[in-house]
């Protein structure tokens, strides 16, 4: 066993969540004596959640402080900053500084993405105290498509920054097999640096085919915010419409459209087509909702996964989604599911296709759990284990 550090842009422990971080540490824990996990600062709406909800699972003598450490299990301790983002660079250096003097870890994981707060902080920490550390590169913003000028301009950043930003890291974690890597080497890494190990572990005892009536059409999960491709995704349904009146579709998720989203669909009076669903309260309720909704449709702009798309697959719901992220490892035309463009006439094609045509439905159905199976939680946050502990061997 040894003692690990995280440094995570993922603030949900933080504010006492149990998200897909928590269900990830709950098994990768027994791998360790220790986790220590450095995140931003959390915002003062989402720690007064934390810290008066009754879901809560922080323990009560720890919420009283902002920056006191948050203890989701009994070997992980997280460290929200105190400060604010744009200077998560130095916290990271000086938490984790203190943290190297009191508990002596023998690795760190950096979660790195623009603006590089987190691999500044973890290259500047390195300079103090020499453990190496691995880049976790899971999205890279703008590629394989920017939404916006904003997008564009990380991706330009990323090529640029990550040079610099690997030449200390002793390697660079993927969680894709089809995009990252080509990324990475326009980027000029080493090849011999990148190791692909998968972060989506689906729970295969949740996330299976379950004998419940279809309530939906479609459904889309996800953050409402633009690289999700909502946009396209109510184009697609307006299209749709003109084929298929009564098509229902369910949006999970939450974010900065939501509004904006509302007020679309209001103006568009796609009220009896499009049902606003917010955030599921945990991995069983996605799975149910999965599982009554005929295809999923995923029109994302950029992604690292996502993990819904593995989720789905395990359900045996049908999958149409845009070749980001890791879309392209398993999904695959006439397998699986349906890559489409990012154009709102492609999606409503393929979702009238095979909304209409049974046995391929019924194909795309049956494949899925060969897909997903390489992804069960255990094994692969064994894998994930085990290949960071050969990096630590004398």
């Amino acid at each position: 066993m040894a003692k690990l550090l995280m440094i995570s842009g993922d603030r949900s422990l933080a504010e006492g969540k149990r998200g897909a971080f928590y269900n990830t540490l709950e098994e990768f824990r027994k791998y360790w004596d220790r986790i220590d996990v450095i995140c931003p600062k959390v915002q003062p709406s989402s720690r007064a959640q934390a810290e008066g909800s009754p879901k809560s699972n922080l323990r009560p003598e720890l919420r009283p402080r902002e920056v006191q450490s948050r203890q989701p299990f009994s070997n992980v301790f997280i460290h929200p900053s105190s400060w604010p983002l744009i200077f998560q660079h130095f916290w990271i250096w000086k938490k984790g500084g203190q943290l190297f003097k009191e508990n002596k870890f023998d690795l760190i994981t950096v979660h790195d993405y623009p603006p590089f707060y987190n691999g500044i902080g973890a290259r500047l920490l390195w300079s103090k105290i020499k453990v190496p550390y691995i880049l976790e590169i899971f999205h890279i913003p703008g590629y394989p498509k920017a939404s916006g000028i904003k997008e564009y301009f990380y991706k330009i950043l990323a090529l640029l920054f990550l040079r610099y930003d690997a030449k200390k890291a002793k390697n660079i974690r993927i969680i894709n097999q089809s995009q990252a890597r080509p990324f990475l080497l326009k980027a000029d890494i080493p090849a011999s640096k990148i190791i692909y190990a998968p972060a989506f572990y689906i729970d295969l005892t949740v996330f299976y085919p379950k004998e419940v009536k279809k309530e939906y059409d479609l459904i889309f999960i996800g953050r409402l915010v633009k690289n999700k491709g909502v946009d396209l995704l109510i184009k697609a349904v307006i299209n749709t419409k003109h084929q298929t009146p009564n098509i229902k579709c369910l949006i999970m998720g939450a974010g900065s459209l939501k509004e904006k989203l509302k007020i679309k669909i209001k103006n568009l009076k796609l009220q009896d087509n499009v049902l606003l669903y917010g955030w599921a309260k945990d991995s069983n309720e996605v799975a149910e909702l999965i599982n009554k909704s005929r295809i999923l449709v995923m029109p994302s702009y950029n992604e690292g996964g996502p993990r819904v798309v593995l989720e789905a697959i395990a359900c045996g719901v049908p999958v149409i989604a845009t070749s980001v992220g890791i879309v392209p490892d398993v999904i695959k035309d006439g397998e699986s599911g349906d890559i489409i463009d990012w154009k709102a006439e492609d999606i409503s094609q393929k979702i009238i296709r095979l909304l209409n045509d049974k046995e391929r439905y019924e194909r795309y159905s049956r494949n899925g759990f060969e897909i997903v199976k390489r992804f069960e939680k255990t094994e692969t946050v064994r894998n994930y284990a085990d290949k960071l502990k050969e990096i630590i061997k004398p």
